[in-house]
This record gives C-alpha cells, structure tokens and sequence, in this order.
C-alpha cells in the first residue's frame, strides 16, 4: 500500500499547486480592464491609417491575352485599375493572417509536385496591411501553382 501512496501523494500536491495557480488567475481575470480612451482611440486611428496606405500593384506577364498588364489596387474600399478591385481586396482579406506574411514565398524544401503552369508571372510590390510587399509570382510547379491561386483574382485565374 505505501508504494500506491506514494505515487499519489505527487500527485495530490501538483493538484494543489495548480489550484493555488488557478485561483490566482481568476482573481486576476476579475480585475477591471483598462478603460483609457486615448489608447483605445490611438489603436484605431493606426489600424485605419494603415489600411488606408496600402495600396498595391500588380503587374502580370505572360499571362496570355487580356490578363498580362500593369494594374493598380486599393482595398476598403476596393478601387483602382484592376478588373476585379472586389474580388481582389476579397482573396487578399481570406489569405491575411495576423502574423504570417500574407506574399510569403513557397518555403524553402518544400516538396513539390513537378507540373508546369505555364510562362506566367506577376510581381506585386506596394503596401498590405501596413507591411511592405514586395513579391513575385509564377507557375514552375504544384507548389507556385497553389500559391498563385490563392491569390486568384488578385492574380489572374490560369485554370488548371
């Protein structure tokens, strides 16, 4: 019996640790939160500044006819030369994610799928979500593939 005992008794002691933690952190979570305005009030006006600076352009070659040009984009609201602004500032907003570059190249050895999309490239320098971009774009294999129809219709959509 003392060798059950004494495996518990650890146990029975972290349990009591871990209440001793978790009582101090709902006495902290009750704590009132900060109620200053101006920090608030400062958060907003950077996070509307910055979606108001970026502004992107795409310039897209080999595409084939209709697709290749040099296009222009702002976001909330969409507007500029681009054919589809909407659609456009929409594949950018589902591809953004706070933390991760949202123009991130295929990382490095990754294992990719050996298909061939084709000539076309793009390059997208500008402003998104107050970051620099500066990317480019083409369809060497499965992995660029997927990553430029992510962008769809940023990018122009190439079909499979």
């Amino acid at each position: 019996m003392s060798h059950v005992s004494s495996r518990i008794r650890p146990r029975l002691a972290a349990r009591g640790a871990f209440g001793a933690v978790a009582a101090v952190l709902g006495a902290t979570a009750a704590l009132p939160a900060s109620t200053d305005a101006s920090t608030d009030a400062s958060a907003d006006a950077s996070v509307s500044a910055s979606v108001a600076d970026d502004h992107l352009k795409v310039t897209v070659r080999h595409a084939g006819s209709g697709r290749d040009g040099m296009y222009e984009l702002s976001c909330h609201p969409g507007a500029g030369s681009h054919p589809d602004a909407a659609g456009a500032c929409q594949a950018l907003d589902r591809n953004t994610r706070w933390g991760r570059d949202t123009f991130a190249p295929v990382a490095p050895g990754a294992v990719c799928t050996m298909l061939y999309g084709g000539p076309a490239t793009a390059h997208v320098t500008g402003t998104w979500a107050g970051r620099p971009v500066d990317a480019t774009y083409d369809r060497s294999n499965g992995c660029e593939i997927a990553r430029w129809d992510r962008m769809v219709p940023l990018l122009p959509d190439l079909g499979p």
